[in-house]
């Protein structure tokens, strides 16, 4: 059965020293860890076994902070097209903060419905995001394959846009750091085809 539309392969980066401690890490540039390089190899290694199975990715791009770049360049893709809007949420006054310290500060504290102080809002968020999804479908033909090495946040958000859904409903796609996951479809549907690999 041929593809009849573009696939976005989503893939966060691997793990910091913040999202270790889990501190919101928005555009703070960290390297990864002696982890996070090992998870960003075992990252390629499932992009790798998708490119031995005959699957070509024609646009391969990633957010322009240090730690997608590197999980990039570990997954074997050196050479993908840094953008902006891939970039994770701007965490504003949060930047640094761990969530938990947040939420004994406010109890009840949700990002998805309280959103930052001086940061992005989720509405800003969801508008990179649809511009990803935009160019994704319009730059590749059908049965094309795009790449995106991105941020936790960013990524969940990604994945709500794609399948039509609201941005916050991204909190309902948890996902751990190098996991890789694939946005397709279900006939003319957006669809999850894997989350988490």
């Amino acid at each position: 059965m041929t593809q009849e539309h573009p696939r976005l392969w989503v893939v966060r980066h691997g793990e910091t020293e913040w999202s270790r401690s889990g501190r919101y890490t928005g555009l703070t540039d960290l390297e990864l860890t002696q982890e996070g390089r090992l998870q960003a190899d075992r990252a390629g290694d499932v992009l790798r076994a998708a490119q031995l199975a005959g699957i070509g990715f024609g646009l391969v791009l990633t957010s322009p902070l240090l730690r997608a770049v590197e999980t990039a360049a570990l997954a074997g893709f050196d050479a993908a097209e840094r953008t902006p809007l891939a970039r994770e949420w701007d965490y504003g006054d949060y930047e640094g903060v761990e969530s938990a310290q947040i939420r004994r500060d406010r109890p009840g504290y949700l990002i998805w419905d309280q959103g930052v102080p001086n940061g992005e809002t989720l509405a800003q968020v969801s508008a990179r995001a649809d511009a990803l999804v935009d160019r994704v479908c319009t730059q590749l033909d059908a049965g094309g394959n795009a790449i995106v090495f991105s941020h936790g946040h960013f990524s969940r958000i990604l994945a709500a846009r794609w399948l039509g859904m609201e941005p916050g409903m991204g909190r309902h796609f948890l996902l751990g750091t190098a996991e890789v996951c694939r946005l397709g479809w279900d006939r003319d549907t957006p669809a999850v085809e894997a989350w988490g690999l």
